[in-house]
């Protein structure tokens, strides 16, 4: 087959109109074979032997949207050593944007005998392995563009693509559980109706169904189990993203149309992202992408025993923030969903992992700095799930600024902010008045959401605006039925004279701070912040704001438009 040399960059398989560059990073790689399948499942191997800067690429004149591909690399295999690499297993592309096929779950996918842990496994997973498909970039966006609500404004439906249409009657059969389901007008008219303005997807990376569910006749529902960061969940597509000619990859084309569909009714769209760890687990995992290209790399692994995996997540493994190429990854996936996908922001699920360059969580570490200068990612909304189950991982109000003008991190319960329901009260949009509650007195006027499936009713912190508004809310929502309507009265600049602590309440006082009462924070930076009592009421007390990192509260604090937020 006719290959030129090609480019190293963008990594990935990229559709020029003419043809497709292919590029896959590999430090540890002797040899890279592009693979090639067609419908039947017959394969061709094409070398790639141009390498630059450990990238091995290549340009197949004649490949066009459509094509299935893996890869199969050649190198060490020494897992004392943390190194992985067996040709005998076909591996898909971290940067694949779109998949095909389901992965036939067997001991050809295992880079050991099973039983023989110390073993290596040489049986051709080839046949069992999804693959990659080359798409077609092109769409028309008919001049869409980002919605750029502010945070105050903002309402946030979370959602889960399968399960918010599966059974609605008011959705035909046929694109029930799909992008396309998700974007029926029946399902944009009731999100308008109750003022929603951006949806929160649940993951629609790529991810796998586990063997061990399958097993018990179950099936991955909540999809935390990532395997492809740049390709849309092909089984949320109709007909599982084949078009009706019968070509792969529509899923990415029905994606785009979902996201453009929602843009035009005035709702944004936030993607739920698991960048902390990938589908292939820990040393007894399966090798399917990233294990068999660089394990090293892509995957943080134990200092003294590489043959295993760090595992601040859970699930067997954790990627790799300090290597440049893991690294990498991520950014470009994010600026890829934004730039090419068009959605408005992230969710990122267990961002503390993401943060621990070393051993502790690190406010400086290398991605906060990443995303703080990137001129794409920087400029959407950015939320964090802020634990892990490693040393040191609650960090709720411990999270960085964004890069994002005017917007500060605050550790807030997961309800509706009361930023929120002043929209509700004094929207000019016509919103409905917020349901009440009327099964526990004192409880909080309005309906709460929680942060990840895994939980019920726990806190979670956002990289959310410092209003610029001359009222405040007075307190926030909690997770438990505590009265939060006491009244206060506010200084002229927005800063009530009556402190509050978010997970605490208003003070008993004006001019000290509540106790922290949750049972959670190991260090509250709250008993020891005093507010002067305010001479007026056109008088803006100066607070000293707390700098303790460990507190699980922000001060209010207002500020000049003109003056930045250090």
């Amino acid at each position: 087959m006719e290959i030129w040399p090609g480019r190293p960059y963008p990594l990935g398989a990229t559709f020029d109109g003419s043809g497709t560059n292919f590029a896959l990073f590999s430090e540890v790689a002797e040899r890279v074979e592009l693979c090639l399948f067609d419908e039947a499942g017959a394969e061709t191997r094409v070398p790639l032997t141009e390498v630059d800067a450990y990238v091995w690429h290549g340009y197949l004149p004649r490949i066009q949207p459509g094509q299935r591909y893996g890869y199969r690399v050649h190198g060490p295999w020494e897992p004392e050593q943390g190194l992985r690499c067996n040709p005998n297993k076909l591996l898909l592309d971290p940067y694949a944007k779109a998949t095909t096929g389901d992965i036939d779950w067997g001991q050809p996918l295992f880079g050991y005998t099973f039983g023989e842990e110390d073993s290596r496994n040489d049986e051709d997973s080839g046949q069992q392995m999804t693959k990659g498909v080359v798409i077609n970039p092109f769409f028309d966006w008919e001049g869409d563009r980002r919605l750029d609500v502010p945070y105050n404004e903002s309402v946030i439906y979370e959602a889960h693509v399968k399960g918010m249409t599966q059974l609605h009657d008011g959705v035909p059969e046929d694109i029930r559980g799909t992008y396309a389901g998700l974007s029926h007008p029946s399902v944009i008219s009731h999100l308008q109706r109750i003022g929603i303005t951006a949806i929160e997807l649940m993951p629609v990376h790529q991810f796998i169904q586990d063997s061990v569910l399958l097993d018990r006749g179950l099936r991955n529902y909540w999809g935390y189990n990532t395997l492809g960061f740049f390709a849309p969940h092909n089984e949320y597509a109709a007909a599982a993203g084949v078009s009706p000619n019968g070509i792969p990859g529509n899923q990415v084309q029905e994606f785009k149309t979902m996201v453009k569909t929602f843009h035009q009714a005035g709702v944004e769209v936030i993607l739920d992202v698991v960048y902390n760890h990938t589908a292939e687990g820990n040393h007894m995992g399966p090798t399917l992408s990233m294990k068999g290209i660089d394990n090293a790399a892509y995957y943080r692994l134990v200092e003294d025993d590489p043959r295993y995996y760090m595992d601040y997540t859970g699930t067997g493994n954790s990627l790799n923030v300090r290597h440049p190429h893991s690294l990498q990854l991520i950014m470009d996936s994010l600026r890829y969903w934004v730039t090419e996908m068009h959605v408005d922001g992230f969710r990122f699920d267990l961002a503390s992992t993401l943060a621990r360059e070393f051993y502790d969580v690190d406010r400086l570490a290398t991605f906060f700095e990443l995303v703080q200068q990137d001129p794409i990612v920087s400029q959407v909304k950015l939320i964090a799930e802020p634990w892990d189950i490693g040393p040191g991982g609650y960090q709720v109000g411990g999270f960085p600024r964004s890069g994002r003008s005017g917007t500060a991190p605050t550790a807030t319960p997961c309800a509706t902010s009361g930023a929120a329901s002043r929209r509700w009260a004094t929207s000019p949009r016509g919103w409905p008045a917020p349901p009440t509650s009327t099964s526990t007195p004192g409880a909080a006027p309005w309906p709460r959401s929680t942060s990840s499936p895994r939980t019920t009713a726990s806190p979670c912190a956002t990289w959310s605006p410092t209003t610029r508004s001359t009222t405040r809310p007075t307190a926030r929502t909690t997770t438990t039925a505590r009265a939060t309507t006491a009244p206060t009265t506010t200084a002229s600049r927005g800063r009530p004279t009556t402190p509050t602590c978010w997970p605490c309440g208003p003070a008993p006082s004006a001019t000290s701070w509540p106790r922290c009462c949750s049972a959670r924070a190991r260090r509250c930076c709250c008993t020891a912040t005093r507010w002067a009592a305010p001479r007026t009421a056109t008088t803006t007390p100066t607070p000293r704001t707390p700098r303790s990192p460990g507190c699980t509260g922000t001060a209010p604090t207002s500020r000049s438009s003109s003056s930045p937020r250090r």
